[in-house]
């Protein structure tokens, strides 16, 4: 029986992709038509660049491949920025889009595959003979590489019939990602180091989700410290692990973590703002990292080996001795995650934001996956509110150093919360970018809340550039109310600007949390994250460095 490009390429995908997060246009309705009758699950959204935010996003958290899916041209391109982080975020999912019809380019559209490859997302064009074959290989590579993957479906092809009959076996294409171990060499070497050091800590990051029983083993083993990037935080139940890493870190944390003299690295790519901009790892420390990357990811690394991190656990626990004294039972930890309260109002009469953040951590459900959008307010979520366990927590669009981004989170991770409230945390600016999705989060997620840090303004660009005389004006944003954009689409908005409106938002929590709670938080633009003040001392050091260079 003959079937078309479009539904051949939907009947190859269902068993290994069956969740989509789209918007129809001419390019994709045949696939989508297809997607629909052979029982996806296909979630719209109102902007094409929350499509590929969603799919980024339900990967993270429920680890499960899925589809965005754009029409061409326009389409296509409202999508990019976001098909750009996931490809810096190395999140694999399938971005089934059209395209120009094989006889070349019209004049509305653009070279899709050129912009494809300049946000580094590999590439497969469907022909007619194969539609099906070719998806499962565009799948296939998604998830050996771990990046996103473009599926790009040419306009004329989309609604002909294919003779294809016989599809390959999915599992014969490789699909699950290559686990390198370390050679005898190198467990030798890492084995010694560790043997030998007498304060080690291990920092894990999101490569090492999958192994956190092993490393807990191993950490106890060798009498380890622990503790965890942003998007790893809490991954251990271990009485010595000191929480979140980097410019999220409490002050006892990185005090700490500067006193050991071995630290072994697991799964975490060690970006600036782990590594404190260089301050995190003591000077005379052996830093040690293994993780699938071919190489170091950090140049204060004195030693790395490429391995899956499961498989390098495992073979640690084997080779390395136990350790005769612990460091890590010695310390005091009582102070290890007090964190300032903040205050009832700041000296402009606004909200203090880290009062916010801890309002917030004491009313929100206790179960819970936290989502982020980017922005100066990044710092207050990941500092104040807990997690409810590995993948539980998403930041889209830091990896690209975007904002906007985050707030079609929400719909990916309520496809993937397994009845967790979802809680959304904002700036006023990024919001107001990912603004059309306000209906699709009403429309999709049972039980959330969105936290909108209000300081009208572009928060970071205030205290990076403001606190150096730029002008201001540019980064300011009049007020909005957001409370009430939040009752125009159908959800329950709470205006914030005192301590006892917090009472709202208890009592919307108490009555069960279902449907979508928005809360406009009015706080001032004066209190200044911890992680930005490493920002702004690592400018001031950089600057002063280029003016003696210069002299």
């Amino acid at each position: 029986m003959m079937s078309s490009v479009s539904a051949a390429i939907a009947h190859a995908l269902k068993p290994f992709a069956p969740q989509i997060f789209g918007l129809m246009g001419n390019g994709n309705a045949h696939f989508l038509d297809a997607a629909v009758r052979q029982g996806f699950t296909y979630t719209a959204v109102r902007h094409e660049s929350a499509a590929v935010s969603a799919a980024d996003t339900y990967f993270r958290i429920s680890n499960k491949l899925s589809i965005a899916s754009t029409t061409y041209g326009a389409g296509y391109t409202n999508a990019v920025t976001a098909l750009a982080e996931a490809a810096a975020a190395r999140t694999p999912l399938l971005f089934v889009t059209g395209d120009a019809p094989t006889s070349g380019l019209r004049g509305w559209d653009v070279d899709q595959a050129a912009i494809d490859t300049a946000v580094r997302a590999p590439r497969y064009v469907v022909d007619r003979e194969t539609p099906g074959a070719i998806a499962l290989q565009a799948a296939a590579h998604a998830l050996r590489e771990q990046c996103p993957v473009v599926l790009a479906i040419p306009y004329d092809l989309a609604a002909l019939e294919t003779s294809e009959t016989e599809l390959p076996d999915f599992a014969d294409l490789g699909p699950t990602p290559p686990a390198p171990e370390l050679n005898s060499t190198q467990l030798e070497q890492v084995s010694s180091l560790l043997a030998g050091a007498q304060r080690p800590h291990i920092l894990y990051g999101r490569g090492a989700i999958d192994a956190a029983p092993l490393v807990k083993e191993l950490a106890a083993k060798i009498g380890a410290t622990t503790s965890g990037t942003l998007l790893a935080r809490d991954l251990l139940d271990y009485p010595y692990d000191l929480g979140i890493t980097g410019g999220f870190a409490t002050e006892r944390n990185a005090e700490i973590i500067a006193q050991a003299d071995v630290v072994l690295t697991l799964g975490a790519s060690l970006n600036q703002f782990t590594m404190r901009f260089g301050g995190l790892v003591n000077e005379s420390a052996t830093l040690i990292q293994i993780d699938l990357a071919a190489t170091a990811t950090n140049p204060r690394v004195d030693y790395f080996a490429t391995a899956d991190i499961s498989a390098a656990a495992a073979h640690l626990l084997q080779s390395v001795p136990a350790a005769e004294a612990s460091w890590a039972k010695e310390l005091d930890l009582a102070a290890l995650r007090t964190r300032p309260l903040g205050d009832a109002k700041t000296a402009d009469g606004l909200l203090d934001p880290r009062r916010v953040a801890s309002e917030m951590e004491r009313i929100l459900p206790a179960n819970r996956v936290l989502v982020q959008d980017g922005g100066h307010f990044i710092g207050w979520g990941p500092m104040y509110w807990s997690t409810s366990g590995a993948r539980s927590l998403t930041c889209v669009g830091t990896a690209y150093q975007s904002i906007g981004l985050g707030i079609a989170s929400m719909v990916g991770a309520a496809a993937a919360a397994d009845g967790r409230t979802v809680v959304l945390a904002s700036g006023d600016g990024g919001f107001l970018m990912g603004l059309a999705d306000l209906e699709s989060i009403v429309r999709t997620v049972t039980s959330g809340v969105i936290v909108i840090y209000n300081d009208s303004a572009y928060g970071a660009e205030v205290h990076q550039y403001g606190s150096i005389g730029l002008h201001e004006d540019p980064m300011l944003i009049p007020t909005v109310d957001f409370s009430a954009l939040a009752q125009g689409m159908g959800a329950t908005g709470i205006k914030v600007e005192t301590l006892d409106d917090f009472g709202k938002v208890s009592a919307w929590v108490e009555a069960g949390a279902q449907g979508v709670c928005l809360v406009d938080a009015r706080i001032s633009a004066h209190v200044r994250a911890p992680y930005m003040e490493e920002v702004l001392e690592a400018n001031r050091k950089a600057a002063g460095a280029a003016a003696s260079q210069s002299d």
